[in-house]
Order: structure tokens, then sequence, then C-alpha cells
């Protein structure tokens, strides 16, 4: 007799804690996650999006890496040589910000106490403590990824491709410094980018003040009046703009008003009407003025500028708005972006009041060195001293916020680096429009395109000591002359000759707008000569340091060194053989978020630095929304740590929820629940119970603290963590899969591989088999575009309805019966082994478990070839379709006796009827179904023992019968014996009531004209198919309706 297993020697669950650090252990040893450049299998590489090092992983890390690892393992099994590169960024303003804010809440320092190496070496320890913690969440989730080759965007490989992606920018011209308007972060002091802003709505005023005319002619305005919600920046104006033309731009607000009319509702048109009679009042009452200030600042004049006391233009520009308030606008060219380009337009002054860290500077006169709050708050005293204050408005104000400091960003003029963009960016829009790049869904190419086709040059330098310095050397010539020596001198240098060097020439003195302060004062500097340096070179860096070259103190973007991932993580500009075998990647999976920031930067620069595109295929998936449909985010307290799921529910039930979820929809909505650390209960978290310190639990009444816990008496409460219940029903997949593996082990005894001819076969293993091949082929396609979730639902359906509740059950007798035994055995044996296999990448550990249990008991197995089982199911081939077992007629067969059986054993729940109790049923249905339904007959005495006493078009319901509809079948059970009149009629009111609110609601989308019109042909008759349908069913409800209430 072989090897079997009892009951005592299987556990009866999976026991994940015990055993996740022990398999993912054992495939990091033997190897299993290498990517060998040598192979001669084809290559599938991806890189991981590299994670912060600021902290921790969220639950959308999860889902990303999640992603990422399911395909990774299926392109192995697929016999691919895969390669899943990880690593960590540096994330130069995340980081140092929270370094920053750690070092002033604990030390009360700031970065210029400690100075630039110190707080280097300080971010390095946080680096060091934070990328371990990382990559172990990684780990504990499975990720496959090949660990040895770990990269880090500050490493030397890294920092090496970094800085040869520079020095080749530079030398074509594309690197070049200009002084731009940017968004200012005076936290940081540094700038940040568009993507690093959001935006939320705060409290506020809108003051309006009023500007004097100079020398105001009679019949003119002594003032004009202007409005801000940020009267400091007043000091930094260097015009007021009314608009060129204010009858036309009336003219054009009138008539957008009258076509909206014209289309407007009830409602709306009550609130237009009365945007008309406003508007009609402005013609009459403001202007005539606007017209006589066109006029005056078309002759030139002046206003004065108060508190200053400083003489500024009046100017026409089509950025004042004659539809409101005063019809004027002051410009703050250097502060404001809007009013930048009207500084450009008209050739204004651009006046900087403001100082990196927020406070006013020389140019603010009296009000230097004050912040803005202070400033702020000073200028509306003393314009009101002044007598120039007109009115106060209370306001919301849309306040953009940096994303990495959370303070509010100031507009700021100020020297940066730019890239060029024309060029690069129209490569990278070729690469989607020819495809040669696919964004999947296809929707988001349109976000791609759009933000490249804007072609604005990239600023890329950061006021940061964290990250890659920028690696250029500048020289402030004070004329002509020293211009001249410095450019021969560089001309006849041996290392510009020879390529390790460039320079660039920026005549300051020509382009004022794009000077740069190189000593103490930007009038001595003429012009400047910046020379790069192409490799890290201590000696060709001193020898331009003693020439006068000062280095610069920015460090580049963060992006800079992403945008490089695909292919610097691979070796480049070495060629290595991973870069010969691996690049381009087969595909990028990731968020919207990052369209721009990651994936429009990877295309174009690894066309630039590679000549070929980094990826073929990018993935961009949802978002995780909470059940508010708001992101999830600690700092709102409705953030689910992935670590919390996988200590409750285990990796898999992480892994296989997400996948679940992911479809391709834009968002995902998942509710939260806060976990009750005393009697494990789920609450449902709130908008108000998530901001308390402490929450008492519904179930049991105990308290427990929240992470906004901050009091003593808060702070010794257990915590409650945030879960979701979602992964309780991927925990209870991964549970039902267990128990029914260790069933088909403990019935394996005895077993033999052989192979099984088809007249062998059983009537469900033929119908298992064909449904097998084709689950196997639409998981294929599914997972082959990216269908996570159509993937996992159909697998989820397969595994669970088909082999767990339905073959095992439909098995039991055979497996005790010792002639018919054999074939079951190798059908069952085969089939776990090939659901293993579909399930793995999704599932990894659970189904390691299984597969290294099942080769004890049958280490070789199949149904038309015997092979060995492989070592560990990571060596396992992903399991191929065989399009001649799929038997459509056989698997709708199946498919009616299902929902058959279901139909009776509601029937057997809702009447509560013993199983041991046989029931008589009957079935309306047309001849065709009767033909497939009659052969299941005997299945469904043995798995619900129930008889079947009439099947067709003509049955008769039994006088006292319950009822279900399935579509063209409905399902009769004689109840004479057993039933519940008063609670049949209920449960049958109530389903009626809810069948005519579904007939309400399809009857007023079919009612309604534009629906019909506009809606495709097919989805228009889905409808009225459905409501078809619906009627059918209520007209069979209120039958069966009338048969019960008659016996009352």
């Amino acid at each position: 007799m072989g090897f079997e297993f009892s009951a005592e020697s299987l556990p009866t669950s999976f026991d994940f804690k015990q055993a996740s650090e022990r398999i993912f252990n054992h495939w990091v040893e033997a190897g299993y996650f290498h990517g060998n450049p040598e192979s001669e299998k084809p290559a599938f590489s991806i890189v991981i999006p590299p994670p912060n090092v600021t902290g921790a992983l969220h639950l959308g890390h999860a889902l990303n890496n999640t992603l990422q690892d399911i395909l990774a393992r299926m392109r192995r099994m697929q016999g691919y040589e895969t390669l899943w590169m990880p690593g960590t960024d540096h994330a130069g303003i995340a980081t140092q910000a929270v370094v920053e804010r750690r070092l002033k809440e604990e030390e009360n320092k700031t970065r210029h106490d400690l100075g630039r190496e110190a707080l280097v070496d300080r971010i390095w320890e946080w680096k060091g403590q934070y990328e371990k913690r990382i990559l172990s969440q990684l780990k504990q989730l499975g990720s496959s990824c090949d660990w040895d080759r770990t990269r880090f965007t500050l490493d030397d490989i890294c920092a090496r491709a970094v800085r040869t992606t520079f020095f080749d920018l530079f030398q074509k011209k594309y690197i070049y410094r200009g002084k731009r308007l940017v968004n200012w972060d005076t936290f940081l002091q540094t700038a940040v980018s568009d993507d690093e802003v959001f935006h939320a709505v705060v409290d506020g005023h809108f003051w309006h003040f009023q500007y004097p005319v100079v020398d105001p002619q009679p019949g003119e305005p002594t003032h004009v009046t202007v409005a801000t919600t940020r009267p400091e920046t007043m000091l930094g104006d260097t015009a007021v703009a009314v608009h060129p033309d204010p009858e036309r731009a009336l003219n054009k607000v009138q008539a957008e008003l009258e076509s909206k009319l014209a289309d407007a509702n009830e409602v709306e048109s009550e609130s237009l009407q009365e945007q008309l009679e406003a508007l009609a009042q402005r013609r009459e009452t403001v202007l005539p003025g606007l017209i006589q200030l066109r006029d005056m600042a078309l002759a030139g004049r002046r206003i004065l500028l108060p508190l200053a006391e400083r003489e500024i233009l009046l100017v026409a520009d089509e950025w004042a708005k004659p539809e409101m308030g005063s019809g004027c606008v002051k410009i703050t060219p250097a502060h404001d972006p809007n009013d930048y380009e009207v500084g450009q337009r008209c050739g204004l002054e651009k006046i900087n009041i403001l100082r990196p860290d927020g406070t006013l500077n020389v140019n603010a006169g009296a009000y230097q060195g004050l912040t803005i709050k202070e400033a702020r708050k000073r200028v509306v005293e003393d314009l009101e001293t002044a007598g120039l204050m007109v009115q106060v408005e209370d306001r919301e104000i849309d306040l953009a916020h940096s994303d990495r400091s959370k303070t509010p960003i100031e507009p700021y003029l100020a020297d940066q680096w730019f890239v060029r963009m024309q060029e690069l960016a129209q490569s990278a829009m070729d690469a989607v429009s020819d495809e040669r790049v696919q964004i999947f869904p296809t929707r988001y190419r349109k976000g791609y395109l759009d933000w490249l086709g804007e072609k604005r040059d990239w600023p890329v330098s950061r006021q940061l000591w964290w990250g890659h310095q920028i690696p250029i050397w500048s020289y402030a010539c004070q004329d002509q002359e020293d211009l001249d020596a410095q450019i021969t001198r560089l001309e006849d240098d041996a290392d510009v000759q020879s390529g390790q060097a460039s320079f660039q020439v920026e005549l300051t003195a020509q382009l004022n707008e794009q000077s740069r302060v190189v000593g103490d004062d930007a009038s001595d500097t003429f012009a400047v000569i910046h020379v790069c340096i192409n490799d890290e070179n201590e000696a060709l860096e001193s020898r331009f340091a003693e020439l006068g070259y000062i280095r610069e103190d920015d460090v580049l973007d963060t992006w800079f060194s992403s945008a490089l991932w695909p292919h610097s993580t691979l070796g480049w500009p070495e060629k290595t053989a991973e870069l010969e075998k691996f690049y381009p990647t087969s595909t990028l999976i990731t968020s919207r978020d990052i369209i721009t920031l990651w994936v429009a930067r990877m295309v174009l620069m690894g066309l630039n630095n590679m000549g070929e595109i980094p990826f073929s295929e990018v993935f961009i998936h949802p978002k995780i929304l909470d059940g508010y449909g708001e992101t999830m985010s600690k700092s709102k307290g409705n953030g689910v740590d992935p670590l919390d799921v996988i200590d409750k529910f285990g990796p898999d039930a992480l892994r296989f929820g997400l996948a679940y979820l992911t479809t391709e929809t834009q968002d995902v909505r998942m509710p939260v629940q806060f976990e009750c650390p005393h009697c494990e209960s789920l609450m449902d978290q709130t908008k108000k119970n998530r901001e308390l310190p402490r929450v008492t639990c519904k179930q049991c009444g105990k308290e427990f603290k929240t992470q906004w816990a901050r009091k003593e008496e808060d702070l010794a409460l257990p915590s409650g963590p945030v879960v979701s219940e979602r992964f309780e029903v991927a925990r209870n997949f991964c549970t039902k899969l267990w128990n029914a593996s260790r069933f088909t082990l403990l019935n394996l005894s005895g077993f033999e591989a052989a192979v099984v001819a088809e007249d062998e076969l059983a009537f469900e293993d033929r119908w298992l088999l064909s449904r097998l091949s084709s689950v196997t082929n639409e998981v294929t396609e599914k997972l082959n575009r990216y269908g996570y979730a159509e993937a996992a639902r159909a697998i989820y359906d397969f595994a669970w309805d088909e082999f767990c509740s339905f073959y095992i059950e439909m098995t039991k007798s055979r497996m005790q019966d010792e002639q018919s035994r054999p074939i079951a055995q190798r059908v069952t044996a085969y089939a776990l082994d090939q659901l293993l296999r579909l399930l793995h990448p999704m599932i990894p550990f659970v189904t390691e478990e299984v597969w290294g249990l099942l080769a004890q008991i049958a280490p070789q197995r199949g149904l038309t070839a015997i092979e060995p089982a492989a070592e560990s199911i990571m060596l396992a081939a992903w399991p191929e379709v065989d399009k001649q077992r799929i038997d459509s007629v056989i698997e709708q067969q199946f498919s009616f006796f299902q929902d058959v059986l279901r139909a009776i054993r509601e029937i057997r729940s809702r009447q509560n009827i013993a199983p041991k109790q046989e029931v008589e049923f009957s079935i309306a249905c047309s001849d065709e179904i009767v033909e497939l339904l009659k052969p299941m007959d005997a299945y469904f005495q043995s798995m619900a023992n129930a008889r079947s006493v009439a099947w067709g078009q003509d049955v008769k319901p039994p006088a006292n019968s319950a009822n279900v509809r399935i579509e063209a079948i409905e399902v009769f059970v004689d109840l004479k014996n057993f039933i519940d009149v008063d609670a049949e009629i209920d449960r049958n009111e109530k389903l009626l009531e809810k069948l005519k609110g579904q007939i309400l609601g399809k009857q007023k989308k079919l009612s309604n004209e534009n629906f019909v019109a506009r809606a495709p042909e097919e989805v228009v008759q889905r409808e009225r198919d459905g409501l078809m349908q619906l009627e059918e069913e209520v007209t069979s409800v209120e039958k069966a309706l009338n048969v019960l209430r008659g016996q009352q």
C-alpha cells in the first residue's frame, strides 16, 4: 500500500502565519525569482514602480505589486525567462520633508543648523531603516522580485545613468537655466512640480481696495479699485490691467448666457436670467468707466501703488474680466502665473518680494522680514488707515498646497534648470500614437498625449540637499573680455575636447529675465558660463573649482532618475547582459496618478538614451477609495494597512481580494471597518467615528483607540485596526480551497497514476474537464489583457461552485467504490493540479503548500500523459487549453442542473426542511431544456434528496408548493407536508414588490427619448428583453400568490 494521509496528519486549516515565511524563504533560497540573462527562453521583464523610502506601504502599493506579481508568476509558468526588477526611490522632496519635520519636532533644529553633509547623513540613516521595512512588506506580500538585484535611485549604478543622461541632454542644448515662475514650497524651500500640488478649499477673504490715479485729469477717476485674496502681494505689483475692449467682452459673455438659457430647464433658467439682468446693469454702471480706463491705459497713464509709493502702469490686457468685480485686476508677475503671462505680454517688471523661506525681502520695503501671514495683516491695517480699503468679503478659496510638506504653495520667480521638451515630448507622443507603446485601458491615452502635447519645458532642479546634485560648475563673467578669455580656455581644454566636459554660455546682461545671481550682486554679472562634467571625477571637479567655478547646490527632480528606471536598473550606460536580454521591458503597471510623472517621462528618456521604447504596454490600474468614494489615506484615518490585512486574513486573501476588485472601471470602492481588538467583530467606519480618538464596539461594548489617540487615557486602550470585510470573502475562498484539497488528499489513498481513456470518464468527469479547459482559456485570455477581476471571478466561480461544491460532492460515492475509485482519483488529482496552477499567481502560498502535499501522495499524475510533479509549483507549467475537451452541450446541461439544484436547496432552506426528508419537485420548461436536464435526474436525488415528478411546458404547480424562477425555467417543490403558507406568502409579496420596482425603473429608462436615441441598439434591446422577463416573473409570482392565498 502506498503513501496515504490521515485526518490527523492533515491540518484542518492552512496556518498562513506559520507557513508563509517558510515558503517564501524556500523560493528565495532556491533561486526561483532569479532572471538569467544567459537563458535562451523568451524574455519577460517588468520594473517595479519604486516606492518612496518615506515610511510604509499602503493599500495602493499592495494592489500595484500584487498585479505585477500575478503577471510575473504566470509568465514564468508560461516558459518566459522572467525578471521582475525591485527597488526603491529616494523621493527627494518627500523624504527630506519627513526627516526635516522630525528634526524640528524632536530637536527643534532646521537643516541649516545641521548643514548639508550632516542632514544627508541623517536621511541615509532614515533610508536604511525604512527601505528595509518596505522591502520586508513586499516580501510578506509574496512579491517574486529578483531581490539580489534590488536597486535604489541614488545607488552608484543609477547615479551613473543620471549623470550620463544629464550630460547628454546638456550637450544637446536640451538643458538650460532660466528664471521662471514656479510652485514654491516655503517649508522645504524648493520648487515643486504641478504634479506635486493638490488643491483644498479653505475659508478666506476677498479684499477690495483702491489705487490712486497719478495726476487725474478732469472727468477721470481718482482711484482704481482692485480685489485679491492675497493683499500682501500688492507690494510686488507692477501694473493694473483693464480689458482692451470691455464692450466686446461683455457681448461675448451675454451671448454665452443666452445660448445656455435656450437649452436650460426651469431651475437653471431662473439663475441664468438673473445673471443676464446683472450684466445689463453692469453695461449701464460699470462699462463707461472701463472704457475710460482702457483709453487711459492706451495713453500710458500710471497708478500709484499704495504703501510702497511706487508708480506702476495702467495696461490693457484680456486677463481683466469686465463682467467681474470692478473689471480691473492687479498684476503681480513674480507671484501669480496668470499675472506672469500678462507681464510677458506687456513687458512688465517682475518684482520678487519673497525670500525662499517665505518671509518678505528688501523689495517689500517697510514689510521686510515679516512672514506672509504677518505681512498680510499689516498691509490690510495700513490700507484701512489710509482710507483705501473698500470692502472685505468672506469667501471660500481654492488654495494650492505642496503634496510633500502640506504647506500652501507660493508662486515664486526663481532660477531653475529646465529640460527643453519640444523634441523629447514629440518622440514620446509618437510612440503612443503609432502604438509602439499601448496604454490600457485606452481611455488613459488622452491624458498622456494631452500632457505631452503642451510641450512645457520641464523644471528639473530642486532646492534640496537630498538627491542627485546637479553636475554643473558655473563661473560669473564680469565683462566681454572675461567671457572671451574663459571661452578660449574652455575650447582648448583637453577634457572638453575629449567629451569629459561641456559648457554653455548664459548671457545674463542680454537676457535679464533669465539672469542668475552668482555672488552677491546680479548687476555685476555680465554672463555666466556653465560647465557640465560627465562622470564622477574628483580631480577634474577640483580643477574647475580652483579656476573659480562654483558647484550648483540644487539637486535634480526625483522624477528625473525615475524616468531612467527601466534601463538604469539594468546597468545602462554599460552594455550589460541584463540590458541586452531584458530591455525593452515588457510592461509597466502603475496608477493613473503618475501617467505624466512616470510613464511619459520613462518613454521619452528611454527613446533618448536607448533609441527604443522602455516597454510595449502600460496598464493603469484603478485607485482604491473608501466606501464614501474618498481616496484612502492615513491623514483621513480611512487607510487600510496591508499588514493588518495580512495579519488577520493572510497574504493570499489580500492578494486575491485586490485582484478580484481590479476592474477596468476608474476606481475601486472598498468600504472599511474597524476590527474590535476585544471581540474581533467588524464595525463600519463612518466619517464621524473615523476622526475619534476612541470608539465603542457595538458588539461587545468595549472601547478601543484609533490613530488619533493622543491623551494618556486613550493611548492606554488596545488599538482597533482598519480593515475591509472584502478580504474576508477572499479568506473564505482560500479556506474553501484548502478544505476541498484536504478532502481530495484524504481520498487519494492507494492512488496510482495511469492514462485515462475517454470512454472511462464518467459524465461528471467530462463536464469538469470541459469546464476546466474553458476556464483555463478564459483566465489566460483575461490575464494576458490585464483583466484581473474577470480572471479572478472566473476561477473563483469554477473553484468554489463547480469543483468544490459540485464535482467533489458528486464524486464522493465513487471514491467509496473500489471499482470506480481509480478513475475518480486520477481525474480529481489532475483537476486539483490544474486548478492550483491557475490559482498560483493570485494565491501563491496556499497553492504551494497544497502542491507539496499533493506531490507526496500523487508524485506522478496526468490523464493523457503521466508526468512527475514539479518540485515547486513555481516550476510547474501554466495549464494548456485542451480545446478538444470543451463540450458546450454538456456545459449548458450542467449549468441548467446547477441552477435547478440551487433552487431546490434554496426552497429547502427557506422552509427548514431537513436534509433527510425527501422532497418532490417538478420543472416547467421547454422540451429542449427537458432533454438536457432529464439525464441529470439521479444527481438531484443524490445531492438534494429530491425526486422529480414532472417535466415540460405543461407542468402545473402542486396545490401547496414553493417556486423559484430562473430565466426560462421554473422550479416547483411540493410542500404538502412542509409548507408554512404565511411565510411563503410573505416571501412572494416581498419578491413581487421588488420586481415591480425593477419594472418601473426599466420603463422609466425606456421612456427616456435621449436614452433610446443615443444608447447603442444592443443596450436598448437588452433593456427591453429584461423588462419582458421581469413581467413574466411578475405573472408567475402573482399566480403562486393566488394559490397560496386560497389555502389560508
